[in-house]
């Protein structure tokens, strides 16, 4: 098979052998895109082979035209993600810490990337540092997991408590959870880019897809 083989949709290229090159296949990032352009997309995706074709940010309209193609596919509104295919079954495992609830939907993103990936993901929700000993109180769920992904807004703090409490990497996902000077999301990420803490990989702000690919690599390499 041809490495480098692309679908022309006309208003899109699609890398249709991307999940040979990466182990993880081009996913549909729908924001800015038509429900039709959407849909267009992955059925390309399928049409180049993929088990499995996946859009992320997809919004009420566009996960209407999914399911009125594909009435079999799986729509998760938190995560804001839809599913065409067969999901792989799960090697590994990977913990999803909030630090509140109003990181939920990065969360759901993580955790439906991971599922995507192979992954298995438990989310532990609103264990931030302003009562840390909820977070203490899952430190054996941290230990067992192959890798930790930490969502957090406001100041956020709480990578750097868990990558203290763990030897596994612990990827952050800063949001834009937080009042005026969190700089919708600024000050997290910031946070996180100096945690004290070593072994704490950062991604963008709300980047749940980014944290759950990073942390399903890091989860089927310690498998292996």
């Amino acid at each position: 098979m041809d490495p480098q083989r692309t679908a022309h949709l006309g208003f899109a290229r699609l890398d249709v052998d991307r999940a040979a090159r990466t182990g993880t296949p081009e996913v549909v990032y729908s924001a800015g895109k038509t429900p039709e352009q959407t849909v267009a997309c992955l059925a390309g995706l399928l049409e180049g082979g993929a088990p499995l074709a996946w859009a992320t940010r997809v919004d009420e309209a566009t996960a209407d035209a999914v399911l009125a193609r594909w009435p079999e596919a799986l729509v998760d509104p938190e995560a804001r993600c839809a599913f065409v295919g067969e999901l792989p079954d799960p090697d590994g495992d990977a913990l999803v810490l909030t630090a509140g609830t109003s990181d939920g939907p990065v969360a759901a993103e993580v955790a439906a990337t991971l599922r995507a990936c192979g992954v298995r993901a438990r989310r532990v929700d609103d264990v931030g540092v302003a009562g840390v000993h909820r977070v203490l109180a899952v430190a054996p769920d941290v230990a067992a997991a192959d890798v930790v992904v930490v969502v957090a807004g406001m100041d956020g703090a709480l990578p750097s408590v868990v990558a203290g409490l763990t030897d596994r990497l612990v990827v952050a996902v800063p949001t834009s959870v937080g009042y005026g000077a969190a700089f919708e999301g600024l000050a997290a990420l910031l946070t996180m880019l100096t945690a004290c803490a070593p072994g704490v990989l950062v991604v963008n702000i709300d980047n749940g897809f980014g944290a759950g690919v990073a942390a399903a690599r890091i989860a089927r390499s310690a498998q292996r």
